[in-house]
């Protein structure tokens, strides 16, 4: 008789990958980083367990945007009182905070709960191509994924 297998926390390799910011779009950058993250690209992926690997983006500032969503597209703060909107466009927040655009952009594909707020913490991103997870020998994200 078969049995279903369920991950644990315990049975989970956690693998370093790497991706270059300046070859993708932002919303195919943050649909591939969002899968591995989940571990959606392994045999052994289940909703409730945090199976996937650390990601680190490089060259976040070199994100591509397409069309008019350099100038169009807003990134809204709130702090809760009245007149604390805050917002910036995506070219000014992309050349002052460009971690920023690529954190939102993934945070928004993955499900609104606690794991969510654990995995998002596997998500290494720096707007230049140098990163100090050189220890870690992350590889190149599979073309598969």
């Amino acid at each position: 008789m078969n049995t279903t297998f369920s991950p644990k926390a315990a049975d989970v390799d956690e693998k370093w990958f790497v991706v270059d910011a300046s070859d993708y779009n932002l919303g195919r950058l943050a649909t591939r980083v969002a899968t591995v993250l989940r571990g959606k690209h392994k045999v052994t992926f289940a909703p409730h367990v945090d199976g996937g690997d650390f990601v680190i983006v490089v060259n976040a500032s070199h994100v591509n945007l397409t069309g008019n969503k350099l100038d169009r597209k807003h990134y809204y703060n709130y702090s809760g009182y009245p007149g604390g909107l805050k917002s910036v466009d995506a070219r000014t927040l992309r050349a002052e905070n460009p971690e920023r655009v690529i954190m939102d952009a993934v945070k928004g594909m993955l499900p609104k709960n606690r794991l969510a707020r654990q995995i998002i913490k596997k998500l290494k991103v720096y707007g230049g191509a140098d990163h100090p997870h050189a220890a870690q020998n992350p590889q190149p994200i599979p073309a598969h994924v």
